[in-house]
């Protein structure tokens, strides 16, 4: 922990248009097809940045999990692209069935993740991995495996969280790499609180961030990102069936080596939707101050927040976040 005494910033419950941020841009890129074809094609942007022993970062989800990706995406990625890649999760903080190792393989299973190897890195410990120039931390508690990989891809499904308002690449490795009974506690909860969950808005964003830092310095040039803007409840995946129901329209997949610019641009076509598709899910960021987590990883130096959207579909042609949600339709379940 650190030794200073940190106080959390304000306002992380406004949005910043894309026309009054500055500093330098990063490359996004972007695809509608929402298919295990879209999310190859994508990958293939990125994936030079992959070297040695890749690990995927994926939430795997609770039991039957409806929004979560879909497994027979994940399975052709790492059949055609990413042969011998170990996917990764951490133990959860509550009391679930993804607790212990035990429940949690169980609930792999349940889940359909059987064609890969996955490593649950904190299954036998810990390692401390540096938190450089935080405010909370010195440091996190990360699964103690992770060190034993030379690359990862951070594949995330984009959507709502109850207590970070959303969840992108930075939730996803912030939350899911600690591990589960040191790490996580030390991002929800205040040393000696009877409530596990007090740690809140825009503090909860600040140290969720310091802990995504410590990964994406760790990893340094190889680290990237894909989100997935798919069945967006306004709930997390963890979830699982009791997720509110999804009326939020799904967008396309988003790819980057810049973890704010990828999180930063799915929020962008989140607010650039019409009010009517969007008011649910802006609503669960507002209320949770989550947009914290976007001006503080512009603080920590862990990217842009200016980037260039590049249509995949389109010749690579420059976009923005409106064209990107131009005719998006209502929200359809589509049965993967």
């Amino acid at each position: 922990m650190s030794k200073n005494h940190p106080i959390a910033a304000k306002n992380g419950n406004i949005y910043i248009p894309f026309e009054k941020r500055s500093g330098p841009s990063s490359t996004v890129w972007f695809t509608r097809d929402l298919s295990a074809n879209g999310l190859e094609n994508i990958f293939k942007r990125i994936q030079d940045h992959l070297t040695g022993k890749i690990a995927i970062k994926l939430h795997t989800g609770e039991p039957h999990g409806p929004n979560i990706i879909p497994r027979s995406w994940v399975k052709q990625l790492i059949d055609h692209q990413l042969n011998g890649a170990t996917i990764v999760e951490t133990n959860t903080y509550y009391d679930g069935d993804r607790y212990t190792t035990e429940q949690h393989r169980k609930t792999l299973t349940t889940n359909g993740w059987t064609f890969a190897n996955v490593d649950i890195m904190d299954e036998h410990g810990t390692v401390d991995l540096p938190v450089h120039n935080g405010k909370w931390f010195d440091h996190m508690t990360m699964g103690k495996t992770i060190v034993d990989y030379d690359s990862m891809l951070v594949l995330t499904h984009f959507k709502g969280h109850t207590q970070g308002g959303f969840g992108g690449s930075n939730k996803n490795i912030g939350i899911g790499c600690a591990d589960g009974r040191i790490g996580k506690a030390m991002i929800h909860t205040t040393p000696g609180s009877d409530d596990m969950w007090d740690i809140a808005k825009e503090e909860f964003m600040e140290r969720m961030s310091e802990s995504a830092k410590a990964t994406v310095d760790h990893f340094g040039d190889h680290i990237v990102y894909i989100n997935v803007m798919r069945n967006m409840s306004v709930s997390c995946d963890c979830e699982g069936v009791a997720a509110a129901p999804v009326v939020t329209p799904n967008i396309g997949i988003l790819a980057s080596t810049d973890i704010l610019a990828i999180d930063q641009a799915c929020v962008d076509c989140v607010y650039a939707m019409n009010p009517q598709d969007n008011h649910d899910l802006v609503e669960r960021i507002e209320s949770r101050h989550g947009l914290r987590q976007l001006s503080y990883m512009k603080e920590l130096g862990m990217g842009n927040d200016r980037y260039t959207l590049i249509d995949i579909d389109h010749g690579d042609a420059t976009i923005d976040a409106k064209t990107a949600v131009d005719g998006v339709k209502p929200w359809e379940n589509d049965g993967q």
